[in-house]
């Protein structure tokens, strides 16, 4: 919630945006207020809370509070400090992991289990897959991609604005276009979802809640995992677009039941074939021959 707060707030009125800052600062003080009370101690009227908790997608005060309980939840850090310059190796560790266990813990509360449900009856039911998305994001594809070739589905990734674009064109009816994008505001991969759409084929985004993509697609995955993307390369909402992925494939492969069983035992027995077999137990029989002698 401190995230999607963070990241809507430029978009937010002046009143809500005062609204904003406040429970940024003091999101464990919001929790012992009621309505009335927060919007005396802010300076806005109650109108403008309920405006608030509907743009964050809460149906009114009450969900906002137990949504924004969640976030601020003991053992979770809801405010992540960079790294120093001199930061030591132990510094880093903690930081990076606790980032990262924090981001999964904020989109695992977030995620609209709807949603999800919406966006696995179109993978399985779908005649082809198409994974888009650019630079980092465009890693991300390929790699949720993968995991639905393993499942036998006819899928491709595509990570370079003009194939995907071109791409998005050929679609038709029964296809589905998976969209990643952190910010939700690059501008091919907005353009070659609703190419997508005009084509007839499904638009899955997993992206942020507040970006165009979402506005655009048939089901929007929201992953708001707040990062300064000018300066470093995005790196706990990779990790959120990755976990979204493999719920996507684990939900697929279950729907698809007992006939994905003999395609994976299949996929298996041809990559074991590759592997080189351990000598270990080649060293202990020898050992037994020796020890017999």
């Amino acid at each position: 919630m401190l995230a999607r707060i963070e990241s809507m707030r430029a978009q937010l009125r002046p009143s809500e945006r005062k609204l904003a800052d406040y429970v940024l600062d003091a999101p464990r003080a919001v929790l012992d207020l009621a309505m009335t009370d927060l919007a005396q101690r802010v300076g806005v009227s109650q109108p403008t809370i309920a405006r608030f908790c509907q743009a964050l997608g809460c149906g009114g005060f009450r969900e906002f509070k137990i949504r924004l309980a969640q976030s601020i939840a003991p053992g979770v850090p809801s405010v992540y400090r960079d790294v120093r310059p001199d930061e030591p190796a132990p510094g880093v560790v903690a930081k990076v992991f606790d980032r990262t266990i924090g981001a999964l813990i904020e989109v695992r509360n977030s995620l609209s289990a709807h949603s999800v449900a919406k966006a696995i009856d179109l993978l399985s039911h779908a005649s082809r897959i198409e994974f888009y998305g650019a630079g980092g994001s465009g890693i991300a594809a390929q790699d949720i991609q993968h995991k639905f070739f393993r499942l036998g589905i006819p899928s491709v990734a595509y990570a370079d604005p003009h194939t995907y674009t071109m791409s998005a064109a050929l679609l038709g009816e029964g296809d589905v276009v998976v969209t990643i994008s952190n910010t939700g505001r690059t501008r091919d991969i907005v353009e070659a979802a609703r190419s997508a759409l005009a084509c007839g084929a499904k638009v899955i985004a997993i992206t942020n809640s507040s970006s165009p993509l979402a506005q655009v697609a048939t089901v929007s995955l929201f992953a708001n995992v707040a990062e300064e993307t000018d300066i470093f390369s995005p790196m706990t909402s990779r990790v959120s677009h990755l976990a979204i992925g493999d719920i996507l494939a684990v939900g697929v492969a279950l729907s698809r039941g007992p006939e994905l069983v003999d395609k994976l035992a299949r996929a298996k027995k041809a990559i074991t074939r590759r592997r080189i077999e351990s000598s270990a137990p080649q060293r202990d029989q020898r050992e037994e021959d020796e020890e017999a002698d």
